[in-house]
């Protein structure tokens, strides 16, 4: 028994060395790796595209003229339509405006196709200040904006005379003729990020006795607006 008691201390006792041997060659590999796993690092982004909104917040709208003018004694109507631009170009953007054309002039009786509303006799191009009677029935539009840095300089006026760098913007002052070809009516330099509002206005002008005499119809004049950013 004695003998038998030995031998089983022996190998307890061998048993526990080992056990401590195998406990300290763990926590010798732990303390090497340790800081490398408590230290990883790995990095990574987050990516988000945000593409550019330049469009028509408020579209314009079909304009009817506010009166009816006879075509013997004449008269004069004015009519309007409003626009507003929503943009996030920091560098703004520009609106312009050309009409469709099927003849000579802008504007055509819808029976008829008499051509008798002549277009508006601006400066070679240049609106003119104020609106200027002729012997001919007028067709001819203006422009002003809600911020007026946005009207292009054509449309500013010193009192006398458009197209004024240092002028400003007066309504019903500076007229243009209606075009074919695109023509500049907003120049925005920054984004308008809650809108930006722009109007047009319209007038037509009969005189008493105008020659041509003008065809009793309904006339229509079509324009397109283009949005561009800078």
């Amino acid at each position: 028994m004695i003998t038998n008691t030995k031998h089983l201390t022996g190998s307890a006792l061998y048993a526990l060395a080992s056990c401590v041997t195998i406990l300290a060659l763990l926590s010798a590999t732990f303390l090497i790796l340790e800081p490398s796993i408590g230290h990883s690092q790995e990095t990574f982004r987050i990516r988000q595209t945000i593409t550019d909104e330049t469009s028509f917040l408020v579209p314009p709208t079909n304009v009817d003229m506010d009166d009816t003018i006879t075509g013997v004694t004449g008269g004069t109507t004015n009519g309007s339509t409003t626009f507003s631009v929503i943009s996030n170009n920091a560098g703004g953007y520009t609106v312009t405006i050309a009409y469709q054309y099927d003849g000579a002039h802008a504007m055509l009786g819808d029976t008829s196709g008499s051509e008798s509303i002549r277009d508006f006799d601006d400066v070679a191009g240049v609106p003119r200040y104020n609106f200027v009677a002729s012997t001919a029935a007028q067709f001819g539009y203006t422009v002003r904006s809600l911020d007026d840095t946005d009207t292009p300089q054509a449309f500013l006026d010193n009192g006398a005379l458009c197209n004024q760098g240092a002028g400003s913007q007066n309504a019903y002052q500076c007229w243009k003729a209606p075009e074919v070809g695109a023509y500049t009516i907003v120049d925005r330099g920054s984004s308008a990020v809650t809108g930006a509002t722009t109007t047009l206005d319209f007038r037509i002008d009969v005189p008493n006795g105008s020659v041509p005499s003008v065809t009793a119809d309904t006339y229509t004049a079509t324009a397109t607006l283009t949005l561009l950013i800078q």
